[in-house]
């Protein structure tokens, strides 16, 4: 078998295509979340705190001298993409577990069908 044709083989099969859908979709699904964080998220929650601006939060390790740039440590930034991801990862854990609950009530529904 040529490589070109293992190669096609591969790429066409429904798992490999399944799995590119859903990084495309989980890249778009990540820009909606980022937005959620930063535009609706963290103005309330900065508001709270005083006026703060998470993104603005760093700690200056070397201020700039001339053209160059100052050394920041950006933990603000950093907060904002922990948060970024635990709305991420619950947002799929409740989506696994909600597909989870169907797959089940369809196998018991299957199950007692055979049985009857």
């Amino acid at each position: 078998m040529s490589m070109l044709k293992e190669f096609q083989e591969f790429a066409v099969k429904g798992n490999v295509v399944d799995m590119a859908v859903g990084i495309i979709i989980g890249g778009a699904f990540g820009k909606i979340v980022t937005s959620v964080v930063n535009d609706v998220i963290m103005p309330p929650i900065g508001l709270l705190l005083g006026g703060v601006n998470f993104t603005e939060l760093v700690i200056t390790l070397k201020a700039a001298v001339g053209e160059t740039a100052a050394v920041t440590l950006n933990y603000g930034k950093f907060i904002q993409t922990v948060l970024d991801f635990l709305i991420v990862a619950g947002a799929v854990f409740f989506m696994i577990k909600g597909l989870n609950t169907i797959r089940r009530k369809a196998e018991n529904a299957t199950k007692k069908a055979k049985t009857v």
